[in-house]
């Protein structure tokens, strides 16, 4: 195997054996705590409970899950908010990524704006939207007093709501600069060569945008939005503060089936968290392929 560039950047070369004994204990860690976590949890979503009284094993707790019509519903529940907050994030950073290669490029008092919402915790942000947009809350209170709306009580709910517009709103205001920053690391380092060549051939903003920009930031944009989604389509605090009760988010209903007294529910209360686990896997694989195939790509522009 050949070998790697030093991460110290002093350009001496690492064996993949060295640097494999580097990551260790790193590793030893994950794989205990990460890997043993997900093996037990298998094991008691096929029942396997011995302490408690369980101990067949049987795939009878994936099955009821699966034949709940409750679960497709929390299904379509998080789908719709992982795709709408993804899409609407998605736009919004390409819009707001290709403004900064134009005008502001090197402006750090812009950089530091995109960057605070990526140091607050999504449950602070949770918290805060509940203040801002309960009925009780902020905006509700000034609206009244500036005469917009009669009485709170004609405030539109935009907590625990059917369209998930709280739940919304917080993932996309979190995600947005992390889907620009993805894009702004591939548009610097392509530059800005291939868009003058095509204005220097008469073509508008929007074919150079369509032929040469697209295509570029396409795999980053692609890898950065199946993140995006992973992420959203298995958070559980936001939707549990600001979701309906019924029908909930599916990380929610997880949570629900493994939190109540009835023993039974809480192995298919891991069923749903496992099948959860399944998803966002197989999807942060495929962003990972999109992710590496834009650095390839990048290298041969």
């Amino acid at each position: 195997m050949a070998a790697v560039s030093s991460p110290l950047g002093n350009g001496r070369k690492t064996s993949p054996a060295r640097l494999l004994l580097l990551l260790a204990p790193a590793l030893v860690i994950i794989t205990v705590l990460f890997g043993g976590g997900l093996t037990l949890g298998f094991f008691q979503a096929l029942g396997y409970l011995p302490g408690q009284g369980f101990d067949q094993i049987g795939l009878q707790h994936f099955t009821h899950v699966l034949r709940d019509p409750d679960f497709f519903n929390s299904l379509g529940i998080s789908l719709y908010i992982s795709i709408t907050s993804t899409l609407i994030a998605a736009a919004v950073s390409v819009a707001l990524s290709l403004a900064l290669m134009r005008w502001a490029a090197n402006n750090r008092a812009i950089h530091f704006i995109l960057q605070i919402p990526l140091t607050a915790p999504h449950l602070v942000i949770g918290i805060a939207a509940l203040f801002l947009l309960s009925p009780s809350g902020l905006f509700s209170r000034l609206f009244t007093q500036l005469g917009i709306v009669a009485s709170s009580s004609q405030f539109p709910l935009l907590v625990n709501d059917k369209l998930s517009i709280g739940i919304l709103f917080v993932y996309i205001w979190k995600e947005i600069p992390f889907i620009t920053f993805m894009l702004l690391a591939v548009l610097k380092n392509v530059g800005s060569e291939l868009d003058e060549v095509g204005a220097t051939l008469n073509g508008s903003k929007t074919q150079r945008f369509k032929y040469i920009t697209l295509p570029i930031i396409s795999p980053s944009l692609g890898g950065a939005c199946l993140i995006v989604f992973a992420f959203t389509f298995g958070a559980f605090e936001v939707p549990y503060l600001l979701g309906r009760t019924y029908p909930m988010a599916l990380p929610v209903w997880a949570y629900k089936n493994y939190s109540d007294i009835d023993l039974l529910a809480r192995p298919e209360g891991i069923a749903i968290g496992m099948i959860l686990a399944a998803i966002i896997t197989m999807t942060i694989i495929f962003s990972q392929l999109l992710l590496q195939f834009s650095r390839n790509r990048s290298y041969t522009l």
